[in-house]
Order: C-alpha cells, then structure tokens, then sequence
C-alpha cells in the first residue's frame, strides 16, 4: 500500500488526502457498507472514473482510514517515554498519547471503534487493535508487579475499562469545543490511574 503523500495527477484540488478524508466522514455518517463510490463522488462532485485514479476500491479507501487510525496507536508503542522508565510512567505515556492521538484523528478512529470484522479490511483492523490492546494490559501488569498500581486487578479489564473511557471521547468531544485536548489528557489520566494507584504512589 502506498502513502497517501504519494503524488498522482488528478483534478486539482482533490488529492488523496482530501478524498480519504472526505470518504472517512461518508463512512461515519452512512455506514461503510451503505456508502457507494456513487455517494462518494456526488460528495466530492467528480467521476467514479476520477476516484478510482487515487484509490483502487472502496476497500482501499478503508484500508487507508484505518492504518491511520491504528498507524497512530503503534507508533506510539514505539515512543522511547513507552518503552524505558517505570512502567508506571510508560503506561501513563501511552494513554495520554492515545487521547491526543484520538483528538487529533477523531474521525478516523470512530471508524476504526465502528469496525465489526465484515471483511479482511477490518479483520486485520480488529487483529491489530487486539494487539495493541495486549501491549498495554503488558504495561498494566508490569505497573502492578512493580507495586505502582493495585494487586488485585486483572490486567485485560482494566486495558478494556481504560480504553472504554478513552474510546468514549468519540461519541462527544469536539476539536473546536471549549476542551482542549492536552487538558483532557490530563483529565482522563487523573480520573483512569489515580482510583489504581496503590497508597504510597497516589497522586493528590
């Protein structure tokens, strides 16, 4: 799959970018499955012809959407802050980069949250999302063992209790709303580790 910064001659104005980004909020509002290439090119008034010059198919446009989505979380995996330091600080890494990251791509991660499995588009989605989840439960545990979090919780539900908070944000936040998403950040974070947090590590 090629990047989306890959240039191909076209009608000016309309370079992959734009058209994903325009197919991304056609599949929000629709529904993948009911949004045809017609309904794409009577929203971006060109061709079917003129769509299919930058994207092979409509599985290709998804394909695109969601490797951004889920591109952004493993990147984040990788960051130095998630990977050395105490776990504890690692995790708080990867979750404060997740709120920003959904910030930031917001239309196309509640994409990626509509995905159920209905092709090997969004199987591979679900596979990646399932691994990424099993990366932090990991930073979970090693937060718990290192005795920065409570002992008597079970990793893979707390990954799923924290993400369900985080994931929420799709269903209300708006990037041109009063909340800024460096403070919400902080507030997801307050609000996901410190009700963890053993005594002696709890924050005030």
């Amino acid at each position: 799959m090629s990047d989306l910064s890959t240039p191909k001659r076209g009608r000016p104005g309309y370079d992959r970018a734009a058209i994903l980004e325009i197919a991304v909020l056609a599949f929000n509002e629709h529904g993948y499955d009911a949004t045809s290439m017609g309904v794409l090119a009577s929203r971006l008034n060109l061709s079917k012809a003129a769509i299919y010059h930058h994207f092979s198919s409509k599985e290709e446009l998804l394909q695109f959407a969601l490797n951004h989505a889920l591109g952004g979380l493993e990147e984040l995996l990788l960051e130095p802050a998630a990977t050395t330091g105490p776990a504890i600080d690692r995790l708080s890494h990867v979750l404060r980069g997740a709120v920003l990251m959904l910030a930031d791509r917001l239309p196309y991660v509640t994409l990626l949250l509509r995905v159920r499995g209905n092709s090997p588009t969004e199987r591979d989605a679900l596979t990646r999302r399932k691994s990424f989840d099993r990366s932090v439960a990991l930073l979970v545990s090693a937060a718990r063992d290192a005795g920065s979090l409570r002992a008597d919780i079970d990793p893979a539900t707390v990954t799923r209790l924290l993400f369900g908070m985080v994931n929420s944000l799709t269903e209300w936040y708006q990037p041109t709303g009063p909340a800024d998403a460096a403070h919400l950040a902080d507030d997801v974070l307050a609000l996901a580790l410190n009700g963890l947090r053993t005594p002696s590590t709890s924050r005030e």
